[in-house]
């Protein structure tokens, strides 16, 4: 093979990088991606002559970049960005697809049309004006769009006389305010593209910078664990039936990986099946991933057509009729809560209403505001009544089955684009039946203290898997019943087989099995017993209403705190790598988040201690709050 041949089998082998340019008008969004274009020889000769034709025409001398990308006759009169303008070029390292998104407010919901797919998106910054309110706007956007790279360009850093200063402090006054959102990575680059330094070829004006140029970064920036690979999603399309020996689900594949012979789940009916084959147009495949488009023929006949979705038995996505959401509002029409739209959703389509607005997001400070209505371009979150149930995830979970837009019935116009949020739903705090009432004991609570010699308490341990909570937990009962205390153990393994044995580690359910233990602890400190939990619970929130539901006086909260990884190099049941194999989903420490206690009653660094230290310090803790006094041990055989 020769050199040719090798350079265009690497380019059309190499990943694809969806990108888009945002930022305030003027910023030079346009001429960025002109001049990127130019110097990574993206453009054809007759392109590059247009422009410089169209250039002359409006009395300019050099080639203005910026018109390689403003295609519309709008966009040139007017020298602004109206509509996304999409661009394809390539290097040998990487393909890339480019949206050169609108900068003015009044194009805001062009903006988010051309965001909605992209990986990465470059935030421009004129390094005369700073950070801007459209700035901070679009950047929120981006945030909730669930974009996980950011590269800010300081651009127009010619004019400022190529100054650090005023590059370092636009860094420092952007950075502060991007703390407050989501991104994985966050660059910052000087640039003047109208010149083209940092854009494909380091400056000589700015030799302070050592870092990336643009091309360079966006040849390089890690993109392969953006998709989602491990919640197996497939949304269908069509029903595929040539002839009575063929029947294929046909869609195109929202998440997760699927292999011929693997047992899928049709929804909403809940049948399960094996998959017989993966179809494609050019042959068939022995695994799919996406965003693949696949024909999956199934070993039984299922009801199953467009708007239902094939997923993994053990990995389930949402199944709601009220949903929570960000929406972002486009119509020129204000919202109108409780006036009924079609929500499209994959290839779903069902009435639905927002029955509640909580509160509009001011863009500029992320300040809730209360608010009636969303005016076009405004942000806020709502809860949408549905007529059916939505097959959904977290947006930060999948950006496709997390994600909907409204339609107007009438107009048919799309009027509003909403990603899906966890919704806390405050189960511990739910009101009893009207009709019930409390029965009260005729043993006191201070009969109980009498009789057990030890004031009721539960000890929350909390922490990642592996860290130690069953072990440590297990030798304190152990040392609390041999000192003659009673105490019992609710282990979330345990509980799992049973009493919670039906839910699934979504963060719902994590919510309902922390509820339902909560309560469990709750009767049996009533009952006058030390209760001693032991489940890596990772939400601060869901611990907080344990806390509530048990009682603040009687609620302790342990931190068995040990790195991620620690415990993934001990992970004594082999849980770490099976969620790296992509056996477990929602694996707390892989594909969920831990939240770790802000102020916990008790610490324990189980890295730098033995167990029995760990012991040793709750009982400290225990004797000092007053909840067990020192007694006589109770013999091997009084046990």
């Amino acid at each position: 093979m020769n050199s040719v041949d090798e350079l265009l089998k690497k380019t059309t082998e190499a990943t694809l990088l969806r990108f888009i340019s945002i930022g305030s008008v003027d910023d030079g969004k346009s001429t960025l991606i002109g001049r990127l274009l130019h110097d990574a020889k993206g453009i054809y000769e007759d392109q590059l002559a247009a422009a410089r034709k169209a250039t002359k025409n409006i009395g300019g001398g050099e080639v203005d970049y910026s018109l390689l990308t403003d295609g519309l006759k709008a966009e040139r009169e007017q020298g602004i960005t109206i509509d996304v303008a999409y661009r394809y070029f390539s290097t040998p390292n990487r393909r890339f697809i480019i949206a050169d998104a609108p900068g003015h407010e009044q194009y805001t919901r062009n903006m988010i049309t051309g965001a909605s797919t992209a990986s990465l998106a470059i935030i421009l910054i004129d390094a005369r004006l700073g950070v801007l309110t459209q700035t901070k706007r679009h950047t929120f956007i981006a945030s909730l769009l669930g974009i996980p790279h950011l590269v800010v360009a300081v651009n127009k850093m010619d004019l400022v006389n190529y100054d650090q200063a005023v590059f370092n402090q636009i860094r420092e006054d952007y950075g502060a305010f991007a703390a407050k959102l989501n991104f994985k990575d966050l660059v910052f680059i000087p640039i003047s593209a109208l010149k083209g330094d940092n854009v494909v070829e380091a400056s000589e004006s700015m030799p302070w910078y050592v870092g990336p140029t643009v091309l360079n970064h966006l040849e390089t920036v890690y993109i392969e664990s953006d998709r989602n690979l491990i919640d197996f999603r497939l949304p269908v399309q069509t029903v595929i039936r040539p002839d009575l020996n063929f029947r294929g689900y046909a869609g195109q594949l929202a998440g997760g990986v699927v292999r011929v012979g693997h047992e899928v789940m049709a929804l909403p009916s809940g049948r399960v099946s094996k998959v017989k084959k993966i179809v494609t147009y050019d042959g068939e495949l022995e695994y799919a991933f996406p965003p693949q488009s696949v024909t999956i023929c199934l070993e039984d006949h299922i009801d199953l057509s467009r708007g239902g979705m094939l997923v993994h038995p053990n990995n389930l996505p949402r199944m709601d009729q009220e949903i929570e959401a960000m929406l972002v509002w486009m119509d020129d029409e204000p919202l109108q809560p409780g006036k009924a739209y079609l929500v499209k959703h994959t290839t779903n389509r069902v009435r639905g209403a927002v029955s509640t607005l909580h509160y509009r997001v001011d863009p500029n400070t992320l300040h809730r505001e209360e608010a009636q209505s969303l005016a076009p371009n405004e942000i806020g979150r709502v809860t949408l009544d549905l007529a059916a149930p939505l097959i959904c995830d977290e947006y930060t979970r999948n950006r496709t089955t997390g994600s909907f837009i409204l339609i107007d019935l009438l107009t048919n116009a799309t009027v509003a684009a909403g990603m899906i949020i966890e919704r806390a739903r405050h189960r511990a705090t739910a009101p009893s039946p009207a009709h019930l009432r409390r029965e009260h004991s005729l043993v006191t609570p201070e009969d109980r203290v009498s009789f057990f010699g030890q004031r009721p308490v539960t000890l929350w341990l909390t922490g990642l898997s592996g860290s130690g909570k069953s072990t440590i937990a297990y030798q304190l009962e152990q040392r609390l019943l041999a000192d003659g205390y009673a105490a019992y153990v609710l282990d979330g393994d345990n509980l799992r087989h049973g009493l919670n044995r039906n839910l699934g580690f979504t963060a719902d359910d994590r919510q309902e099995n922390i509820r339902r233990v909560a309560e469990v602890a709750h009767l049996f400190n009533e009952a006058g017993l030390l209760v001693i939990t032991s489940l890596i619970s990772p939400f601060r929130a869901h611990r907080e209403l344990a806390r509530q539901a048990i009682g603040a006086d009687r609620f302790i909260e342990v931190f068995v705190d040990a790195p991620l990884a620690v415990c993934e190099q001990r992970d004594p049941k082999g849980f770490y790598r099976k969620a790296r194999a992509g056996e477990i989903a929602n694996f707390t420490g892989v594909t969920m988040a831990y939240e770790p206690p802000e102020k916990p009653e008790i610490h324990l660094p189980t890295h730098q201690m033995e167990v029995k230290q760990a012991v040793e310090a709750i009982i400290d803790h225990l004797r000092s709050q007053g909840v067990i006094l020192p007694r006589a041990p109770v013999t091997e055989n009084g046990l």
